[in-house]
């Protein structure tokens, strides 16, 4: 499928480039008909009309080149300025002679960079227009023209510009998939954890397609669940789907052989049968092999799919099956070598990365259960003590005694503190999961605590779509947490905001105080900024007109 994206900015030096041969066309164009008029077949008869055809063509081009050149114009970023030269030069043809006109090679110009620049179906589309443009201007021009010339003519340009714009598609194509290749090897980051990972494979290999979905099914073992991983157009950018499913919800899908690589697209219309493509190629072979539309057409009504193809995934341990699902577009088998060959760049990385991640868990396990028995041993039972020795303090005072309410409210908070410690223990002990849930729940018990102790008032606040991964949530409670010790310790507020979202592919942290005053100096949370930018993010701090100050952290997830 050939495809073409918007030009990157790093395209603008090859764009400047051809303003500038465009210029130049315009410049010999006009001189050739200064030094030879009497070669340019109609001249005399159409005059005043082809000087201001040639002039007005040398004006455009000029004034294209210096908008590209000095005002950053984003014009030349369409498709306009290319059939707007198939319109200059269907002018030029028509004054200077029609089918015998030297300006005709100047099509191959517009074919060319179009092609180059947006693909073969550009390129086919101004090669069709070129040579219907040249027909159209020879038979206005002249009417006894040589049928046979004209002919032989727009049968050239049709083939020609036909490879040209199949070798420019191709050359994009290609750039465009070595561009994947390289940006998904970026996005196999172990901190990200596997799951993370692999939707944002799923997603940046679905947008590069135009298709509608891409799944990804995988176990580690034979006696383990099938794990469905699903993204879709209407999902958001790195996230997507997981299920698992049982080996009788996963058969449709495991339909064709361990190493099949498998390419399908519906009849373009019921009654033309033949144009249906159902064909597979296996390990080894030379050639695909058709399949039989029974075979495969099941499947397309279960994704609902007016195409898709599917590669195995080559997994040292393990096995799974890659799908890339169309509704539109035609995917064709050079597509399905492609996500084989994306497969076998991206999955041996997301290998190591779940090799990391089990080796990482075994380690914190460990590790959780040292802390789980230090806490217990130097500060639980210190706690303990402590309460003991307020309480016997208390009982030997009589019940009016002045220091008594102060004891009691000292006991009530030892209380709290010693159950809310034996919870944490065990929940580093026994590891649990740190996902969304747990994490907003432990930061509104850390900001009831705060209002219970010191009487600030903070609201913790999560967009409904927030995302984060059970690697980050620990990271975040940190942040917060210091970002509440802050606004108890720096500012004189007595209430605060902390906001969670996820904009852009990045979770923003938003911490505000609601401080009667700013801050007599700028401050920068040390820790804060520390912490994210070992996470590979960013720290903004905004005074607001009122007096409060908010602390922004934006990390990439």
């Amino acid at each position: 499928m050939q495809t073409a994206a918007q030009p990157r900015n790093n395209d603008v030096a090859g764009a400047s480039m051809i303003f500038i041969m465009r210029l130049v066309l315009a410049v010999s164009a006009l001189l050739t008909l200064f030094i030879a008029p009497d070669d340019m077949g109609a001249y005399e008869r159409q005059g005043a009309l082809t000087w201001l055809i040639f002039i007005g063509y040398l004006l455009h081009s000029a004034t294209l080149l210096v908008a590209v050149r000095y005002h950053g114009n984003p014009f030349w970023h369409g498709k306009v300025v290319y059939w707007l030269d198939l319109g200059w030069y269907c002018l030029m043809i028509y004054c200077t002679g029609g089918g015998s006109s030297y300006f005709y090679p100047f099509f191959f110009f517009v074919i060319l960079t179009a092609s180059f620049q947006w693909g073969f179906d550009e390129g086919a589309r101004i090669t069709l227009a070129a040579a219907v443009a040249l027909a159209v201007a020879t038979w206005l021009a002249n009417n006894s023209t040589n049928q046979g010339q004209l002919w032989l003519r727009t049968t050239f340009v049709l083939a020609l510009g036909y490879m040209i714009a199949y070798w420019g598609g191709l050359g994009l194509t290609q750039r465009r998939r070595l561009a994947l290749l390289r940006e998904v090897s970026q996005l196999s980051n172990p901190r990200f954890g596997v799951d993370q990972t692999i939707a944002s494979i799923l997603h940046q290999t679905r947008d590069f397609h135009h298709a509608s979905q891409c799944l990804l099914l995988m176990r580690e073992g034979p006696d383990e669940l099938w794990r469905l991983h699903a993204t879709s157009a209407r999902g958001q950018a790195g996230q997507g789907t997981r299920s698992m499913l049982g080996e009788a919800a996963a058969a449709p899908l495991l339909a064709f052989g361990d190493d099949a690589l498998v390419q399908y697209a519906r009849a373009l219309h019921p009654r033309l049968p033949r144009t249906l493509e159902a064909a597979q190629r296996v390990r080894g072979a030379p050639a695909w092999r058709r399949l039989g539309a029974d075979a495969v057409e099941p499947l397309a009504d279960l994704l609902d799919a007016a195409s898709f193809v599917s590669a195995p995934l080559p997994l040292r341990k393990g096995e799974g099956r890659i799908y890339l699902v169309s509704d539109q577009q035609r995917l064709n088998r050079g597509d399905a070598v492609f996500l084989q060959q994306l497969a076998a760049q991206v999955f041996p990385v997301i290998e190591n990365i779940m090799l990391l991640d089990r080796l990482a868990s075994d380690a914190a396990f460990r590790e959780r259960q040292k802390i789980a028995r230090d806490l217990h041993d130097s500060t639980i039972q210190p706690y303990i003590g402590l309460r003991h020795g307020i309480s016997a303090v208390r009982q030997s005072l009589e019940a009016e005694h002045a220091a008594a309410a102060e004891l009691d409210r000292l006991l009530d908070m030892t209380g709290q503190v010693i159950a809310d410690m034996r919870a944490f223990a065990k929940t580093v002990r026994q590891g649990a999961a740190r996902q969304e849930a747990e994490l907003l729940v432990a930061l509104r018990r850390q900001a009831g605590q705060v209002r219970a102790f010191y009487g600030i008032t903070i609201e913790v606040r999560a967009a409904d779509d927030l995302s984060v991964s059970d690697r980050l949530a620990a990271e975040v409670f940190q942040i917060v947490n210091e970002g509440m010790s802050n606004i108890r310790k720096h500012t004189r507020a007595r209430s605060g905001l902390v906001d969670l979202s996820n904009v852009g592919g990045q979770l923003v942290i938003r911490i505000e105080n609601d401080s009667p005053e700013p801050p007599a100096t700028a401050f920068l949370p040390g820790s804060i900024a520390e912490r994210a930018a070992a996470l590979g993010g960013t720290i903004a701090i905004e005074h607001l007109a009122r007096g409060a100050t908010v602390v922004s952290v934006a990390i990439p997830v």
